[in-house]
């Protein structure tokens, strides 16, 4: 008899590493897209300051993804439209400059790119925040808690004794808690 591991040993490795893995490449994923919106913001602003005029004319909705995105903290559509003239956007073809970005970022929001914000100091005003996506904290904490307990079951399985820190199993309520969105 040799002391091969069982083979579902093997898939739960191979979980734990792909969980690693996908949580690890999330986070750069956001340091990616964040890094991308700061220096498309600087090409921007230093082609307008050489007096060139971009091939590819910027879209409201673009600009306005790209300032929201790069922000890193929730927005209100005035500091919105601020950072639009900032980096030289041309507002005049709209009327109503501030109609057109709140029309905007209502719709991003709607379409799940951008969340809502509410202002605590100010009813009935809202700032919006760049949505990152799925995180992968929130699966990967309630595969953790599974491949935990798993394990804590397979070694008492085995004979081997459970830690007292480890006796607990997580309840019912807490694990069945759905993640939180901000």
């Amino acid at each position: 008899m040799t002391d091969r591991p069982e083979p579902t040993d093997d898939y739960r490795r191979a979980l734990a590493t792909a969980i690693r893995e996908y949580e690890t490449l999330g986070a750069q994923r956001q340091d990616v897209d964040r890094r991308l919106a700061e220096v498309a913001q600087t090409i921007g602003t230093l082609s307008r300051l050489c007096g060139l005029t971009p091939t590819v004319p910027l879209g409201l909705t673009d600009a306005c993804r790209l300032i929201v995105r790069g922000a890193g903290v929730p927005l209100a559509p005035t500091d919105v439209r601020q950072r639009l003239q900032s980096i030289g956007f041309d507002l005049s073809k709209y009327a109503n400059d501030l109609a057109a970005i709140h029309t905007i970022l209502r719709r991003l929001n709607e379409s799940g790119e951008l969340r809502v914000i509410a202002r605590g100091n100010e009813p009935g005003k809202h700032s919006y925040l760049w949505h990152h996506g799925p995180q992968a904290v929130t699966l990967g904490a309630d595969i953790a808690a599974f491949t935990r307990d798993a394990n804590l079951e397979r070694e008492v399985m085995r004979g081997g004794e459970e830690p007292a820190a480890k006796r607990s199993k997580p309840s019912a309520a807490r694990s069945s808690k759905k993640p939180r969105r901000f």
